[in-house]
Order: C-alpha cells, then sequence, then structure tokens
C-alpha cells in the first residue's frame, strides 16, 4: 500500500520563489528553503513531521539560503551538488543518485544543467508493492511553468553554454517523467531567475509542459535565439548571493531593531544614510518625512530594495507598526541585508517636526488633460526592454534601477513619473522628491491606462 506524498510549497511572492515541504505524515523533506526558517519549522511542526533531509537544487543567485540553517536546526542531512565548491559540511548528491527518505518516499537527483552548471532537479518518488511512481520533480530553476531558469547569471561567457544546457535539461525532464508528474519550480512567480513569462500559471505537470512550454515545442535554435533576445537586466544584490550561499549563511537575527527618535532619523537623512518608509505608496505620497525614500512592503520591496541601494549603505526603516517593520526585516534578511541601523513606528508626524514633504498621484488621464495646458516632463523608469516595447511620446526612459546613477538626465521642472503599474513610479517619485524635484507620481496601469487616455504612443 502506498501513501500519496503531501506537498506544501512555501510562496515568498516578493522574491517570486516558492521552497516546498513534502512528508508522508511522518518523515519530511525540504527543498530550497528561505533563510528565514522559522516558517519551514512552523509547517513542520503543524503537521507532526519530522525534518530528515533538506535539498538544494543549485547555489541560488537571488536569495540566500536557509537551507544549511535549518539542517544543522533539525539534524537533517543537507543535499548539496557534490561538484559545487561550498565552505561547508554537507551531504554530496550528483546525477542519478537516489536518497531513502522513509521506506513510501524516495527522491532521484537528475542533472539539468542551464541555470547554472551544477543544477539538480529532484524527483519525489512514492513507493510501495506496486512499484515506484513519480508524483513530483523539484525543478529549481531549470523547467518552469511555461519558461526556463534564465542561463546568464554566471557571466556572459557562459551564457551560450548553459542555454544550450537549458534546452536539454529541459528535454531530459520531458523525456524521462510521466506526463502526470507535477512540475515543482522554485523560480518563475516573478522572479528575475526566470527567462520568459511564467504568467499567472500556479500548477503544472510534465504533460502541460510538453503542449506549453517553448523550451519543449520550439527547435532548439529558435528558443535558444528567442530566450537570448530576451534576457533582460537583473537585481544588482544578485552578484553578492552566490558567495554567500557558497560560503553558508547563519539563521537570521530577527531581534526588534534599535528604536530611532527624531533627532536620530534627521542626523541620518542629512548625512545621506537611507532611511525607507514601508508604507503605501498612497500614505508616502499624502505626507512623508522629507528625503526618506518610498519602498513599500506592500510590493516587491527586497527585490526593489536591494537592486536600487548601494551595497552596505546604513539603513533605517519607518513602518506604521512593529509588524510592519518586522516583515520588511524578514524581507531584508533573505537577501543578506542583515544590519539594520534602527527603526520607527507610528506616522510621519512622530517622525519629524519639521513641515511634511507631498506629492501629487494621478493617472494617465489626468496626464493628458494636463498636457493640454502646461508643459511637463514624462520619465518613464520601467526598464528599456518594456520601454522599447510602447511609450508615451517624448518621455525620457532612466529605469529605476539607475535612476540614481542618471539623475542628472531626468529634466528640469515638472516631472510625471510612471512605471508599469505605480509601485516603481513611487520609488522614483521618493527620490526626486528628496532632492527637491517637482514630481507627480502616475498609479496606474501602463497597459490599460495610457493608451486609452488619448496619449500618443510610440515604439522604438
Amino acid at each position: 500500500m502506498s501513501t500519496t506524498p503531501v506537498i506544501v510549497p512555501i510562496d515568498t511572492p516578493t522574491l517570486g520563489d516558492r521552497s516546498y515541504l513534502a512528508h508522508d505524515g511522518s518523515v519530511a523533506l525540504v527543498v530550497d528553503p528561505q533563510r528565514d526558517i522559522d516558517r519551514v519549522l512552523a509547517l513542520a511542526d503543524e503537521a507532526g513531521v519530522r525534518i530528515a533531509h533538506v535539498f538544494e537544487t543549485h547555489i541560488h543567485n537571488d536569495y540566500l539560503t536557509g537551507g544549511l540553517a535549518l539542517a544543522e536546526a533539525t539534524g537533517a542531512a543537507y543535499h548539496v551538488n557534490a561538484a559545487d565548491e561550498v565552505s561547508y559540511a554537507r551531504t554530496p548528491i550528483s546525477d542519478g543518485d537516489v536518497v531513502e527518505v522513509s521506506p513510501s518516499l524516495r527522491v532521484r537527483a537528475i542533472a539539468t544543467p542551464g541555470h547554472t552548471f551544477t543544477h539538480l532537479s529532484y524527483a519525489l518518488e512514492s513507493v510501495s508493492d506496486d512499484g515506484i511512481e513519480a508524483v513530483g520533480v523539484f525543478t529549481g530553476g531549470s523547467l518552469l511553468f511555461g519558461a526556463t531558469g534564465r542561463p546568464d547569471l554566471l557571466g556572459h561567457e557562459h551564457t551560450s553554454d548553459l542555454v544550450h544546457h537549458q534546452f536539454s535539461s529541459a528535454h531530459r525532464l520531458a523525456d524521462e517523467l510521466p506526463e502526470h508528474t507535477h512540475v515543482l519550480p522554485t523560480h518563475g512567480f516573478g522572479s528575475f531567475c526566470s527567462a520568459g513569462s511564467t504568467g499567472d500559471t500556479t500548477a503544472s505537470t510534465i504533460g502541460a509542459e510538453k503542449r506549453q512550454n517553448p523550451a519543449l515545442t520550439q527547435d532548439e535554435e529558435k528558443w535558444v535565439a528567442d530566450t537570448l533576445a530576451g534576457l533582460d537586466a537583473y537585481p544588482a544584490y544578485y552578484a553578492h548571493m552566490a558567495p554567500g550561499n557558497s560560503t553558508g549563511p547563519s539563521a537570521p537575527d530577527l531581534s526588534t531593531p534599535e528604536s530611532a527618535d527624531k533627532e536620530t532619523l534627521a542626523t541620518r537623512i542629512a548625512s545621506g544614510e537611507w532611511v525607507v518608509d514601508l508604507r503605501t505608496r498612497t500614505a508616502f505620497a499624502a505626507g512623508h518625512v522629507t528625503g526618506t525614500l518610498n519602498f513599500g512592503v506592500d510590493g516587491q520591496f527586497a527585490t526593489y530594495l536591494g537592486w536600487i541601494i548601494p551595497w552596505g549603505t546604513p539603513l533605517t526603516l519607518l513602518g506604521e507598526s512593529p509588524e510592519q517593520v518586522a516583515e520588511a526585516q524578514r524581507e531584508l534578511v533573505r537577501i543578506g541585508i542583515d544590519h539594520l541601523e534602527g527603526a520607527a513606528t507610528g506616522s510621519p508626524q512622530d517622525w519629524t517636526d519639521a513641515p511634511l514633504g507631498s506629492f501629487e498621484r494621478a493617472v494617465f488621464a489626468d496626464l493628458a488633460q494636463v498636457r493640454h495646458h502646461r508643459e511637463v516632463s514624462v520619465l518613464d523608469v520601467r526598464r528599456t526592454s518594456e520601454f522599447d516595447e510602447a511609450h508615451i511620446s517624448g518621455a525620457v526612459n532612466v529605469p529605476l534601477h539607475e535612476l540614481l546613477d542618471r539623475v542628472d538626465e531626468v529634466p528640469s521642472g515638472e516631472v510625471w513619473v510612471h512605471c508599469a503599474g505605480g509601485y516603481r513610479a513611487s520609488i522614483a517619485a521618493s527620490v526626486l522628491a528628496a532632492r527637491g524635484v517637482h514630481v507627480v507620481a502616475v498609479d496606474d496601469s501602463f497597459d490599460e491606462g495610457a493608451k486609452p487616455s488619448g496619449l500618443p504612443i510610440a515604439a522604438a
């Protein structure tokens, strides 16, 4: 008799990743855990299972792993590719190795290079009197939903080799696994580790991917060309993740940051330190401490803050509540920003005695109207690829992640700043407002609002 294993996805939407807890009701395994392992421990405790094995599909580029800390906390075996050069003790695993998790559950390693050279996928197999059946496959940054992991994160000189490996790896999984096998990727939910669009899909199988994934429906030459042509910018903090993961991140310190008073905040802002307001972009625009920056914890907070902040810059957080600060702190430790100078909670009136700063919010229809009455500049902070696809005629494109280095390219006078949906525009507006620019933040969908408003749209 066989028991179908329970597979619990653990989502980290702000980074676009998933980890997994799988168990048979007694013994569990974990794949690609994020650094805040308390989430995993709580789920295992709730299910009443013991974590016996932790698996890494690859040395991650977009977050610091919790794998080593989780293995140390639970006594689990920590499976990392034998070919990976790491500075900690691990249980080496290689292509074809089988790990017996329990009498009814086992994991088989499958070499799937492409995202990295040493990438492994793991087939989750149930064992019964009837034989061995593949239930799911943890594909990490290999086969994603309708896409694959990007092949360029190890450097331009390796991209050509890796993209061809990625194609072969996708086909290996499709050829070796039954069509009913669940595809369980780590990336592809908004992660910049994805090459190509994964859409809104939240579940898939090998059979479904055979029908819809370009890596499995196109010939190799066309797929490689399309994949390389579609590669876009990725967060700057990625450069720090693989080295950190190779040395083995410790468990994070999530203790409450030191409280910062008004005078301390003023001093930090004046000295050029980053003081980040975690509130929504609506709240920030209505009133904020002048000189603070708005990275709402309600969006891709860690991705964009980690991308833009000069690495190592002292950081203080402002939140409406201790819970909001704690949420942001949890996001930050996932990408290796462990130390906070401090935090303050409440409202802007609690953080300064000076007059509050503010700026207008608008929609594209407002921009269309105002251009009839006075001259304003339009700043588009989307990535170059987005701008090239379609943009407002006459707009200046400075991608958000380049804004700090190119702020002198921002037009003078009244600047209306927009992105694709409003989140990045608010970050950019806060950067410009801190420099005294007269800014209006367009909080609107570009796809749904710009063209219907009558604004002239051009393509590069």
